[in-house]
């Protein structure tokens, strides 16, 4: 486990697709959270004829804002980083790559989703190529294939590699994967970085691409969320709460998956079942912070599967997000709810229809009932089902029947 305060500068699965689309592509845009290193991953990229500009420097910012045209007219081609800080630029660049076709011209980062903007919309269609880069995930900080998307379709035999169980496994959750909470050894350290993270994101960036007219009531809902993380979405309950009105608690909701802090899980559903719950579920993107929001501690008094199962799922669900945008597969994640309560945390389906089933249990002791929502999936999918995996605190394999079985959380970075 790493605990030293510098860590040290590990590959990113990005750096080759970076590359790959700077040889072809007029644009390529870099997205993801703020501090997840899309700033260390572009400045590989600088050289003479496309030089580093941060609109994070106020200079720089007000002479992009002031005006545009002029400022991208003197760029035969840059790497411009936090664009979502001056979105008008977007379609000046349009308008640059127009005349200059040339490949890898522009090279942009951006901590919140530019292209989701109305001023945006598909201007950059055909010229841009958007590449995500999410905090550390683990095949990365251990420098493994990250191909686990694949075999878990492939239906060949999991690969186990090392358990990561007990302490260890709460120590990798509550840490997450953001290089500078990675850093921090102690565990009151990474908080006060993560709570001066959150403010600032919630205080400054979400000015830049959304209207809050009551920005005080931003960090209340995403405390709410994290109380909440895993369950179903109730805008209404959550509207109530915070006395505000439900269209506005979604529209708050939006502008949080535009900045990479939530992810929203849709409900998978199949004609095979008809009694099926079809609302979805929020996650945080990264589990360090939301063990921040919610004040956890892996201590052993504290490590209990009711308090760290949340957080567990939110582990893992960040972690499929991240190996899904490596798989050559297209494949989207989802969740399965019945209205007996049966459910599956997470549900890979892949182009062909083919599904996999992920269900987080946080306890090393697994009963039959356990496996209900796995089988309930099988039954939905019929010949689609590959395999149901529940993924917990254990250091081994345990087979329930022909396709589903517990494994350790490790098969997602193992091999």
């Amino acid at each position: 486990m790493i605990a030293s305060r510098k860590l040290p500068l590990v590959p990113r699965r990005a750096e080759t697709a970076v590359a790959t689309a700077l040889e072809d592509t007029r644009v390529v845009l870099v997205e993801g959270p703020r501090q997840a290193g899309k700033t260390t991953l572009v400045r590989q990229f600088v050289h003479e004829r496309r030089p580093y500009l941060s609109l994070d420097d106020p200079v720089i910012l007000a002479n992009a804002k002031s005006d545009p045209v002029g400022f991208i007219r003197n760029l035969e081609g840059a790497v411009i980083d936090e664009i979502q800080r001056a979105p008008e630029l977007m379609l000046v660049i349009k308008q640059s790559v127009d005349t200059d076709t040339t490949p890898g011209r522009f090279l942009l980062t951006g901590s919140a989703n530019v292209m989701a903007l109305p001023t945006i919309g598909d201007s950059l269609a055909g010229r841009i190529e958007i590449v995500e880069l999410f905090p550390f995930a683990q095949a990365e900080l251990l420098e493994r294939s990250g191909d686990a998307i694949d075999r878990f379709f492939s239906g060949d035999p999991i690969v186990i590699g090392e358990p990561v169980v007990g302490q260890d496994l709460a120590q990798l959750v509550t840490r997450g994967g953001y290089p500078e909470a990675i850093g921090r050894a102690d565990g009151k350290r990474r908080i006060k970085w993560f709570d001066d993270y959150l403010a600032l994101i919630l205080d400054r960036d979400v000015r830049d691409i959304a209207t809050i007219d009551q920005l005080e009531k931003l960090p209340l809902l995403v405390r709410l969320l994290a109380e909440q993380s895993g369950q179903l979405s109730n805008h209404s309950n959550m509207a109530s709460a915070l006395q505000i009105s439900r269209a506005t608690v979604g529209r708050y909701i939006e502008t949080l998956e535009r900045m990479f802090l939530i992810d929203t899980l849709p409900p998978w559903f199949s004609n095979r079942i008809s009694r099926l719950i079809k609302t979805p579920k929020h996650h945080f993107l990264d589990s360090g912070l939301l063990a921040a929001l919610r004040r956890f501690s892996p201590a052993p008094p504290q490590t209990d599967p009711e308090r760290f199962g949340p957080l567990l799922e939110s582990f893992v669900g960040s972690e499929l997000r991240k190996l899904i945008g490596w798989s050559d597969a297209r494949v989207t994640l989802s969740h399965f709810r019945t209205k007996e309560g049966d459910e599956v945390d997470f549900v890979l389906e892949d182009q062909q229809g083919r599904v996999v089933g992920i269900e987080v249990k946080a306890s090393a002791t697994l009963r039959r009932g356990d496996f209900s929502g796995l089988r309930k999936l099988e039954e939905a999918a019929g010949d689609k089902f590959v395999r149901g995996l529940m993924l917990h605190d254990y250091d081994g394999p345990r087979p329930f029947s022909e396709k589903i079985s517990g494994v350790p959380v490790s098969v997602l970075w193992a091999n």
